[in-house]
Order: C-alpha cells, then structure tokens, then sequence
C-alpha cells in the first residue's frame, strides 16, 4: 500500500476540454514526492470513462469460449485491421452493479444467458491518461448453438460472436490474434483456474 494518499494530489485546474462519446478533461496539478516535498506543477490531460465490464463467457460441459469480434477506432492503425476478438463488455453507465452488466451485455453482444460468475479481477485498465476502472468475470453458459449477429444499431455497434474451443482460444492468443489486455487477462485466468472452474461448476 501507497504512503501516499488522495490529500497528496493538489488539483490546481481542472478543465473540460472535449465532451463527446467520451470526455476529455484537463488538468494542471502538482503532487508529493517519494524524497519529501511536493513537485513542480504538471499538466495532463485526462480521458474520462469510469467503471466497465468484461466478461468471458464459458461452457465448462463442453469446454468452449465465446468471444465477439467488432471495429475498435483505437485499433486503426493495427497491421491486421481494427476488428478485434474481445470479451463481452460494456460501461457502467447506469444504476447497475458490475454483475448487472455483465449480464445484460452478454445477451446484447451475444445472446447468451450466464448463470454464475466467477469474478477474475478489477483493475484501472490504462491509469497513465484514463479513469477507466475495469471489472473482470467469467461467466458460466451454454455455447450449443450460439453465435451470430448482434449489437445495438442505434449505439453504432456490429458485432459477431463465435464459439471456439478453450485450446483453439489459446491458440489464437499465441498467434497474436487476440491481442487486447482485458481478453488476454481472461483466457490466461481460465487457464491458470480451468480445472477448478470446471470441477466447481459442473459438479452443482
């Protein structure tokens, strides 16, 4: 645990510098020093996004993931393109717990119901520009026939989901073809818990 806490920050401006799909906000602040005494004023500029949720969707019957696969602005640049294969996820941008969501963006991103959820982690997802607080789980589900299209038109989303086995999900990711943290985070958890998941889940 830090020595240092919030009362070690001194916010000497904050400004709201762009308010679109996410906001952006400027600050100038100075800050207490491991050696003693405050440092110099810096300036940041902050991406406001708040709390999400991940979820890893798993049949441990027939021992397969889900995972959805959609256009990611951030990737544009990506020598593969910019639709990557992620977790279902969505902000917490109600008032919803982090199971709420999970729930409610499995059925909307993939149209599978989850029974338990595992929780694998919470973690600030990129805390050198971004408040963004991230809740990992790994939800319980059955994969017969599922995948398809899916996603909300008015929210711009298209997504497709597609069931893969737990070892051609590994596969992928060693490939490089799953390369975002929250997906990765999740499928090294499953493998590192899968024995345990499986034997809880499948003996209730």
């Amino acid at each position: 645990m830090s020595k240092f806490k919030r009362d070690d920050v001194e916010v000497i401006d904050d400004q709201l510098s762009w308010k679109g799909f996410f906001s952006l906000r400027s600050l100038r602040l100075r800050h207490r020093l491991f050696g003693g005494g405050w440092g110099a004023p810096i300036n940041r500029e902050l991406m406001v996004r708040g709390a999400a949720v991940g979820v890893l969707p798993y049949d441990p019957e027939r021992d397969e993931v889900l995972l959805i696969e959609q256009f990611r602005v951030g990737a544009l640049q990506r020598e593969g393109g910019p639709w990557l294969k992620e977790l279902v996820a969505g902000l917490i941008d109600k008032d919803e717990s982090p199971e709420q969501v999970a729930r409610r963006e499995a059925v909307e991103e993939a149209g599978v119901s989850l029974d338990e959820l595992a929780p694998i982690g919470r973690y600030f997802s990129s805390p050198g520009g971004s408040d963004e607080y991230f809740y990992l789980f790994c939800g319980r589900c059955h994969l017969a026939g599922a995948g398809g299209h899916f996603g909300l038109p008015e929210e711009g989303e298209d997504i497709r989901a597609s069931v893969y086995s737990f070892a051609e999900a590994l596969a992928m990711m060693a490939r490089g073809e799953v390369d975002n943290a929250h997906t990765i985070i999740a499928l090294q958890w499953l493998a590192l818990n899968r024995d345990g998941v499986r034997k809880g889940w499948l003996s209730e």
